[in-house]
């Protein structure tokens, strides 16, 4: 049950985490604080990552260590990005 893909709802304080694996089945979802999220990144291996683009997304996406050299971001606009999470 390796995670492929996290599609990450950022806001101020909390984030809604929605993970699935290669057959598009839901591994995790969960709610982290903004204090949380870091770490919750620093357990996963290295996956795409999926988020609609918008400032808060582009500040995560720079965050540095939050996303190795091998993790992938995706921004787009929220009709693509849950296109990206199967529909969700």
């Amino acid at each position: 049950m390796s995670i492929t893909m996290i599609g990450l709802d950022t806001a101020k304080s909390v984030f809604q985490v929605h993970a699935v694996d290669g057959a598009g089945q839901v591994v995790t979802r969960r709610k982290l604080r903004r204090n949380e999220l870091i770490a919750f990144f620093e357990k996963q291996a290295a996956c795409t990552v999926v988020m609609e683009a918008c400032g808060a997304a582009h500040h995560w996406a720079r965050m540095p260590g939050l996303f190795n050299a091998a993790w992938s971001a995706l921004l787009g606009p929220l009709c693509h990005t849950c296109e990206a999470m199967g529909g969700v």
